[in-house]
């Protein structure tokens, strides 16, 4: 192949799909015209295809029919150190942050940058409601399969054949007809294995057939239908797990739908969990942020301080103002302004924070998890102290709570209770299919479909089934199974391996909730002793500094122990901060692992209201199912505090 006959096929390959954009008007016209006028000369030489192969091969955007995100491109831009920084500052509370995330939160955010990375796992406020509606596996989707279902069919025919008989021929075996056949039925299956079908049969027959009493004639008939499974597919609890599935190991039931959703709540409030504590500890590293910084400011200060005291004595010629004492002085205050500087804004690499420290870092970052702009004119800054009082937990209590409300446990025994119900429906798949079928027939006759007040008893087809002269009747058994069933065996298996899966799970669940509690408690404690131990530390750290100072104005100190004790008395007032934030987080920890944080932050979760009117039919079924004691008659299954089969 010549290199030009290549060209050419690249050529038509980049016609062909550019013929296919320009049905869509993705093309430029005037593209489109050129290149399909080329088209029509195949034998014509390419001598350059690099723009069309572009123009094919180009990556595009899609144009959505919603209107984009008008916030996000009105940014403002973000403080810095070349900005101004903003003189106001807008006083909020933990409770205040705690609403607004709630409000603005569609998306839980997260700082990890899943939303861009991974958008498919990231967690919403309409995960619940998705699947509630899902029309394939949802709770009302499970219920459509009981639900009445009409069906109507019309057909005319209009026959002109030649045929080999004469009697259907009319004697001269052409078949001339006209016919008409209309079909009409509602049908509609029920939990417990039966259904019910009413249909309508009119059909119409003209022909010229010469053993006919009328040349046209129509019949009517009205049957009802009933089959119910007595083995395979029979009962209130199979339909309810099951559904209309006659396939085993394929539940789509009622109940099987619930316990989704169950399991989808659940997953939504682990959801609301781990994003209101992901505000409270941005909430609290901001306030670690302020303190720092104040630290930070205060620390350059003093050495400022220091260097104009190693100036003035050397300006004056007086031991302490060598010039060595002099520059020491002064990298002090450059180090701590450089330490200033990064507390202000801190330190971003590769989009995250190695420290995950700074003032207008974590600002920003609260303000993203919260729903407000990254920048408004106005530093956040948070109005609440953290806690410096001993919070102690008990232990018996803390751990009946963890294995009682954790919303992991809830989820996991929705899964068990799950997959005991598909148990149940695998065990009905081992039974044979035995069904009793039922059928009556109402028929009529007649020349005419409708004719009124007619003495003939074939004159009518409505008028001879109204008079109920022909009347059919149909029952009979239907059985049917396969030899050896090994398909529905091996779904009970398959169901008992998966229960067994699910409750050692629920175990191993239960001894890493209590492993975390463990871990939790402990470190509630050891976060407060040590809490006591920094302050110490820096209250030591104050009175050095104070002492130092003051014998280095009397000449009675060396430089390098001043601005050793700086240094001390910066870290460790960081240090104490940073320790006191931690304290709190490790009681918010605490509560998080026993499964109470959403109750400590103040947040409730419920489903929402259902119509009235199934409360009143809920408790009517409820009063139904219950003898004079109040117990549950025998033979209903219950499946949660809330529900009852």
């Amino acid at each position: 192949m010549s290199i030009g006959q290549i060209i050419l096929r690249q050529t038509q390959t980049a016609v062909l799909g550019l013929r296919r954009r320009a049905r869509q008007f993705l093309v430029a016209p005037v593209a489109l015209a050129t290149l399909l006028s080329s088209c029509k000369h195949h034998d014509a030489v390419v001598t350059d295809s690099s723009a069309y192969l572009q123009a094919a091969t180009a990556i595009e955007t899609p144009e959505l029919d919603s209107p984009v995100n008008e916030q996000a491109h009105l940014a403002v831009r973000p403080v810095s150190l070349s900005t101004q920084v903003p003189a106001e500052f807008r006083e909020i509370s933990l409770q205040e942050a705690v609403q607004i995330s709630l409000a603005n939160s569609k998306i839980f955010r997260d700082l990890g940058g899943i939303v861009l990375q991974s958008p498919e796992s990231t967690r919403s406020t309409m995960d619940t409601a998705i699947l509630e509606t899902d029309p394939r596996f949802g709770p009302q989707a499970a219920l459509s399969a009981f639900d009445a279902t009409f069906a109507a069919s019309v057909f005319y025919e209009k026959n002109d054949r030649a045929l080999n008989n004469e009697f259907f021929g009319g004697g001269t075996r052409i078949l001339a007809q006209e016919a008409m056949v209309y079909q009409t039925q509602i049908s509609k299956r029920t939990p417990f294995g039966s259904q019910f079908t009413l249909r309508n049969n009119i059909d119409y027959d003209d022909n010229n057939a010469p053993g006919n009493q009328f040349a046209g004639a129509w019949n009517f008939n009205v049957e009802a239908e009933y089959r119910q499974s007595l083995l395979r597919g029979a009962g209130i609890d199979f339909g309810r797990i099951a559904g209309t599935s006659r396939v085993p190991g394929v539940y789509n039931g009622v109940l099987i739908a619930r316990a989704n959703t169950d399991v989808s709540v659940a997953d939504f409030e682990i959801s609301v969990r781990d994003f209101i504590d992901d505000v409270e500890e941005a909430y609290w590293n901001l306030y670690f942020s302020y303190r720092d910084l104040d630290t930070k400011i205060a620390a350059r200060d003093a050495a400022l301080s220091t260097w104009k005291r190693v100036q003035a004595l050397a300006s004056q010629g007086r031991i302490g103002g060598e010039k060595d004492k002099e520059a020491e002085a002064r990298e002090q205050y450059y180090r701590f302004q450089e330490e200033v500087e990064n507390a202000l804004t801190g330190r971003v690499r590769n989009g995250t924070s190695p420290s995950g420290r700074g003032l207008h870092l974590t600002e920003r970052r609260l303000r993203y998890l919260i729903g407000l702009p990254s920048a408004d004119g106005a530093l956040l800054r948070p109005s609440e102290e953290p806690t410096r009082a001993e919070v102690v937990f008990d232990w018996d209590l803390s751990l009946e709570e963890s294995l009682a409300k954790r919303t992991e446990l809830r989820r996991q025994k929705w899964m068990i209770k799950r997959r005991e119900l598909e148990l149940v429906a695998s065990r009905n798949f081992l039974l044979p299919e035995l069904d009793v079928v039922a059928l009556s027939r109402w028929r009529g006759f007649g020349e005419d479909f409708a004719r009124y007040d007619d003495p003939d008893r074939f004159g009518s087809a409505l008028g001879n089934f109204a008079d109920g002269d022909f009347q059919e009747t149909q029952i009979g058994v239907e059985l049917a199974f396969p030899l050896g069933n090994r398909q529905a065996h091996a779904a009970v298996r398959n169901a008992e391996f998966l229960l067994a899966r699910e409750r050692a799970l629920l175990t191993e669940q239960e001894q890493r909730v209590v492993l975390d509690l463990s871990n939790a408690y402990a470190e509630v404690d050891r976060a407060y002793h040590v809490l006591q131990t920094v302050y110490n530390r820096r209250e030591a750290s104050r009175e050095r500094v104070r002492a130092l100072e003051v014998a280095f104005e009397q000449d009675q100190a060396k430089l390098d122990l001043v601005l050793d004790a700086q240094r001390r008395l910066a870290d460790s007032e960081s240090h104490y901060y940073d320790t006191l934030v931690e304290y709190n987080n490790s009681i918010r920890e605490m509560h998080r692992v026993k499964g109470t944080l959403l109750e400590y932050s103040g947040i409730h979760l419920s489903e929402g209201p259902w119509p009235l009117d199934a409360y009143a039919d809920g408790n009517d079924k409820l009063n139904r199912r219950r003898n004079r004691k109040g117990k549950y008659l025998p033979g209903h299954r219950v499946i949660s505090a809330g529900y009852q089969e």
